[in-house]
């Protein structure tokens, strides 16, 4: 599909807006990311592919499940004492 349009002002910076049967290319939405390459020959607009996230083989409650206090070793918590901070800045 070809269609002509104009660039123009949008506040500090140049704009093309996408309307009529433009509004309707596949895989664009309003406010995805996307590319720009300039060459010689103009523009190309891609959308930005962003790679989901692998998801964890086990969950945060799985991951905690079974942990005491006695086996996660909370009792060799220390606290930090009051004068460690006096003198630091």
């Amino acid at each position: 599909m070809k269609i002509q349009s104009t660039i123009q002002k949008w506040g500090n910076s140049l704009a093309i807006r996408i309307t009529g049967p433009l509004k309707t290319i596949p895989h664009f939405t309003a406010n995805m990311p996307i590319e720009i390459e300039v060459n010689e020959k103009g523009l190309t607009i891609h959308p930005v592919i962003t790679k989901k996230r692998k998801l964890l083989a086990l969950s945060e409650a799985q991951l905690l499940k079974g942990l005491t206090p006695k086996n996660v070793h909370a009792d060799e918590i220390v606290d930090i004492h009051h004068q460690e901070f006096e003198n630091h800045e």
